[in-house]
Order: structure tokens, then C-alpha cells, then sequence
């Protein structure tokens, strides 16, 4: 790898990135940093196969040793000489090939998110009026490894710095993370990753599970069938989720049955045990206790008021499960 021919103080050789990453991982496996979706790793020696999922569109960069990702029964190789970038929602088995006490095994991942890709897209109107329109027959993977060159090492290293001062992670490491998506782009895999981010964008997991709750209410739903439908594992799963709506899976699926179940005995001609049942209860009196906890009435008398025209103090509609 040649040094890039900058001033002294600019200048970037390999060992640079591995002493900024030793120094942010003092702890083994992952190591949470300021930023919000970049964890640095440390491994000191070789791991077997682990089952993972990713969060998000996401960049990953080895600074010293090598890993394996298996995607759909594709393995992916990756090393200081190489970088891997993932699609979010992706299941993949994970495992440390060289590590050691001596040369720790020290990598970061990051997330990128979308939106940036397509406001550096729309900044490089040269490629966009070329490559961006035209994308390659095959890149479709949801996977893939690339040379990993100066130029994209030069910004990820300024990037990982910043994070850890205050002043330059508010001022310059938003600018170094907008360079490191503009490495990228202009990377082989370019349309690979554009494509990746388009469908992000377009694929919301979280709307995707609400519309299947709501389709399935009267179902018996757990977390772990929810995370299925979007290939997710549960705990990812439900940690997206609470970001997005800022409750839990199970708290959202009872607010759901609640509120259809309100509907229900007002709109309808059914009984209280009709509605328990249409909404997904198979115990009546848990049906009650829930709709009392939460509406500050029984199911029947909420019926009663609502068909009599009585207006009901509902204090408890919008407070958390």
C-alpha cells in the first residue's frame, strides 16, 4: 500500500489505522464508541462461526487480521487489504480467522445511512449521468468485498478520530463521514452500493411487520414470529423496532388489539367475548383486565357509553402498556 503524498501531518500509512483502533478497543469482542452506529472490535484469538444479523447498510473495515462472513451460503473474506459492506436484515454467520495477544485482531463497523448515499449521489452529477443510471447485471448481492485503498483508510482513520473529542465528533466527523460515502461510491462497487442503499430506503422492516400485525390480529403473534417475517433475529428485531416506534413489539401488538377491539364493540353487533376473540385473546378475563388497564373501563361498559352518547374519561388511552 503506497502513502499518500500529503504533508507530514496529513500523511496515512497502514499502521495508523491499527494504533487508533487498539486504542479505542480495550475490551474484547465489540467496543460501543460516541458515535451512534460505529463499533470498534478487538479479538485475540481466532473465533468459531457465529450467527449474526445486520442493523443496517453497513461498511466493515479489518485494520489487522482476517475475518469470514457467510451469507447465504456465500463466504466473504476480508482482511486489512479489503473491506466488506452488508445490507441491512441480513442474517450471516461470523467468524475471526487470525487473531493473536500480540497482533489482535481490530476492525470497526459502521452504518451508513441511506440518505447519505443519495445526497453524495446527487452531488457527483458526473457519475450520476453515467454509472449511477446504468447499474450492472449482477449487483444484486447482498454482500460484497472490495480493495480497500489510501484514500477510503485516510478518511475512515480521520473519521475515528474525530468520534472520540467532542468539538471535532459535533464539527468534522460529519464531513469525514461524507467523505468516507464518497470513497466508496467512487469504488468499483459503486452501483452495488447505491442499489443497497435505494433498497434500504425503500424497505422499512418495522412498516413491514405493522401491516402484518395488523393483518393477523386475531392471530396468537409472538416477537419471534415477527422477527421471522423480516429475517431479523429477535433481539435485533425488537431493539429496531423500539427505535423506530419507541415502544416494544409486545406493547405495540397489545396497543393494536386494544384499539381494533374498541372499534369492534362500538362498529359492531358482538359480544365482549366475540371481540376478546377477534383480537387475539384466548382468555376473556385477560381481555378485560387488559382493556380496563388501559381505557380505564371494562370493555362493557365502554360499549354502553359509547352506543348511549355518554362521553368517558379515557386518562389511560395514550399512557405506556
Amino acid at each position: 500500500m503506497r502513502t499518500l503524498d500529503l504533508s507530514t501531518e496529513e500523511r496515512v500509512v497502514p499502521g495508523d489505522l491499527i494504533a487508533t483502533l487498539d486504542a479505542r478497543a480495550a475490551d474484547e469482542g465489540p467496543n460501543p464508541t460516541e458515535w451512534p452506529g460505529l463499533t470498534v472490535y478487538r479479538f485475540t484469538r481466532p473465533t468459531p462461526p457465529q450467527w449474526d444479523d445486520v442493523g443496517g447498510l453497513s461498511l466493515c473495515v479489518v485494520a489487522q487480521g482476517r475475518k469470514a462472513v457467510t451469507v447465504h451460503d456465500v463466504e466473504h473474506r476480508y482482511d486489512p487489504f479489503n473491506y466488506l459492506v452488508l445490507k441491512r436484515g441480513l442474517r450471516f454467520q461470523a467468524q475471526i480467522l487470525s487473531a493473536t495477544a500480540e497482533l489482535p485482531f481490530l476492525s470497526f463497523v459502521l452504518q451508513i445511512d441511506p440518505a447519505m448515499v443519495r445526497r453524495v449521489c446527487a452531488d457527483m452529477l458526473e457519475r450520476t449521468a453515467t454509472t449511477f443510471h446504468r447499474p450492472v447485471a449482477h449487483a444484486s448481492g447482498d454482500a460484497y468485498v472490495s480493495p480497500l485503498d489510501l484514500d477510503l483508510v485516510g478518511a475512515a482513520l480521520r473519521f475515528v478520530k474525530a468520534v472520540g473529542r467532542g468539538t471535532d465528533r459535533r464539527v468534522l466527523a460529519p464531513i469525514y463521514l461524507q467523505e468516507i460515502v464518497y470513497r466508496l461510491l467512487q469504488s468499483e462497487q459503486c452501483d452495488r452500493l447505491v442499489r443497497a442503499a435505494a433498497e434500504e430506503s425503500g424497505k422499512n422492516p418495522v412498516a413491514d411487520v405493522i401491516q402484518y400485525v395488523t393483518e393477523r390480529i386475531s392471530e396468537p403473534l409472538t416477537i419471534a414470529d415477527l422477527a421471522e417475517h423480516v429475517s431479523m433475529s429477535p433481539s435485533t428485531f425488537a431493539h429496531l423496532f423500539r427505535e423506530v416506534t419507541g415502544m416494544s413489539p409486545y406493547q405495540f401488538v397489545k396497543r393494536l388489539r386494544l384499539d381494533r377491539a374498541r372499534t369492534m364493540l362500538v362498529e359492531g353487533d358482538r359480544n365482549v367475548s366475540e371481540v376478546a376473540r377477534g383480537v387475539g385473546y384466548a382468555s376473556l378475563s385477560a381481555f378485560i383486565t387488559e382493556f380496563k388497564r388501559h381505557f380505564g373501563v371494562t370493555p362493557r361498559a365502554y360499549t354502553e357509553a359509547q352506543r348511549g352518547g355518554v362521553a368517558l374519561r379515557v386518562d389511560r388511552a395514550t399512557a405506556p402498556i
